[in-house]
């Protein structure tokens, strides 16, 4: 089977792109820059260049193939607005797919995107997108995931490390984050698994985290205390509201919107049984929190500890005995 993946260059893209290559199947990438795409070339997928605002582009790109898999979405520093990458170009892509006839799609979705959609720009657009696919008579199947946990690192792990501060809402939300390598096993399984065409399903980690929770982790996990600084959603909002004036900034907006979602208090989180049986895959097989965070800084402590080591050598050398 030809797959082509849109948005392999991403976090979960690349993901999907080297999951479908691991089981055998022909990938392609439509990606707008090759030169920025090239360990995915190094991996064994075919690159095209291409838009979604491209229809031509987009043709070229779908020529022989059997199945799409979409996981693209706007950059923070795209300078698009996020209506013309994620909706413009969603509307674009599954056209084009109906008019040449490839019918398979898988669609990475948000979870609870129906209720955040007046709040946040990318949730209304998603929430959109899978309505128009429902319409439509493609054989779509839609993943709706929540949070990656590649993000915690960043939110969390990095500061508590580094002792800088941790910002999170005054009324925080749980999130059952998810491992992107776990995301890409089940747009992967859904290329074979009949049963899940025109179904939506959640695609969620094993267990819901708070900000909270989610610190304590890291403190356990690196023998540090964390410096945790509690913003209310108002300071937000307010934030949002003065960015939102400027151009430039306008994908500043539609990121901080997603305050109205980690803020909100509510839970980020669905049962997965379901999901689990009818792609084929095992719940054992999925990275929980716990062992991502010790494993990333296992990793990094032992890194740091070997750089201390080679420091210590140097200085050694410069001694007169």
């Amino acid at each position: 089977m030809q797959v082509l993946v849109i948005g392999g260059t991403g976090t979960v893209g690349r993901q999907i792109a080297k999951r479908a290559i691991d089981a055998g199947y022909q990938v392609r990438c439509m990606v707008r820059n090759p030169r920025k795409a090239a360990f995915l070339q190094e991996w064994g997928c075919e690159l095209t260049r291409g838009d979604l605002l491209n229809t031509n582009e987009l043709k070229y790109s779908l020529e022989g193939v059997d199945a799409v898999i979409d996981a693209a979405t706007s950059r923070p520093d795209d300078p698009r607005s996020v209506y013309t990458t994620d909706w413009d170009g969603k509307l674009n892509l599954f056209r084009t797919c109906d008019e040449v006839g490839v019918r398979r799609v898988v669609f990475l979705s948000l979870l609870a995107a129906e209720k955040y959609r007046e709040d946040v720009p990318l949730m209304d657009i998603k929430f959109c997108t899978e309505r128009l696919l429902a319409d439509s008579s493609l054989d779509y199947t839609i993943l709706q995931g929540v949070a990656f946990m590649q993000g915690v690192i960043g939110q969390f792990a990095i500061p508590v490390l580094e002792s800088q501060t941790v910002w999170v809402s005054g009324s925080p939300t749980s999130i059952a984050y998810m491992n992107t390598q776990d995301v890409a096993r089940f747009a992967v399984a859904a290329l074979e698994r009949s049963e899940t065409i025109r179904q939506s399903f959640p695609v969620v980690g094993p267990k819901a985290w708070n900000p909270s929770e989610v610190v304590k982790l890291c403190e356990r996990s690196c023998s540090k205390e964390a410096k945790v600084i509690r913003v209310s959603p108002f300071l937000i909002g307010v934030t949002q509201s003065l960015v939102s004036f400027f151009e430039p900034t306008v994908n500043v907006a539609d990121r901080l919107a997603f305050a109205a979602v980690t803020g909100g208090g509510d839970c980020l989180d669905a049962p997965m049984d379901k999901t689990y049986s009818l792609f084929g895959l095992d719940q054992s097989d999925t990275t929980t929190l716990e062992g991502y965070i010790r494993e990333y800084y296992s990793m990094i402590l032992s890194r740091l500890r070997e750089m201390e080591a080679d420091l210590d050598k140097d200085a050694k050398k410069k001694l007169p005995f």
